[in-house]
């Protein structure tokens, strides 16, 4: 059955994620996917997010999806229980994403099993597409990106950071004109998450 929690910033609410996990963290191993913030450079050595799942006591291993074939990605990911896609870009992290083959691989993962955390643009990209992030999110850091399809792993679209600091009135412009498209938006806080399990969700805050 597949477990999903899905943020808008995993670092104040990932407590939560506890109800959902097979084993106390100290007995699982997580892969931590640190990809999508390669636009913004970041050169901080502390990472607020990893320290956090660090304390919570889970075993950690780093993996960056860029430059990787779907075969070494097999490898990183074998014997993994939990899988954290960080914040970022979400339009590079979708074309790293498909170049690598993650695409397809996290698919099988999480039918058998594998947890999936996503924070920000790591739970944009479960959805079915990602395209609700164009008002602040530069596409052009994903020069050969040709599709918004997400990964399709939920049927509704997160919209991450609603209302929070600088992307206050961006994140509204977004829900405005996405709240009668096809596809189901969940707007959420830094505060708030998705928890899914199976075909059913519900939205946490805490």
């Amino acid at each position: 059955m597949k477990k999903l929690f899905l943020a808008s910033y995993a670092g104040i609410v990932i407590d939560k994620v506890l109800n959902i996990l097979p084993k106390k963290p100290n007995e699982l191993t997580l892969a931590f996917i640190p990809t999508a913030r390669d636009p913004y450079k970041i050169t901080a050595t502390v990472d607020p997010e990893k320290e956090k799942l660090k304390s919570m006591g889970f075993s950690i291993k780093t993996v960056d999806l860029k430059n990787k074939s779907k075969e070494e990605l097999r490898k990183d990911f074998k014997d993994i229980d939990v899988i954290f896609v960080a914040g970022g870009n979400t339009f590079y992290l979708l074309e790293k994403v498909i170049e690598s083959g993650f695409f397809e691989l996290i698919k099988e993962l999480v039918e058998k099993g594998v947890v999936y955390i996503g924070s920000s643009a790591g739970s944009v990209l479960a959805g079915p597409d990602i395209n609700i992030t164009e008002g602040f999110d530069d596409r052009n850091e994903a020069p050969n990106l040709k599709t918004t399809d997400g990964l399709k792993l939920v049927d509704f679209i997160v919209l991450p950071h609603y209302g929070e600091g600088a992307y206050k009135e961006k994140t509204k412009k977004a829900y405005k004109q996405w709240k009668n498209s096809n596809y189901r938006i969940i707007p959420l806080t830094d505060k708030q998450a998705v928890i899914v399990i199976g075909d059913d969700y519900k939205v946490i805050e805490v």
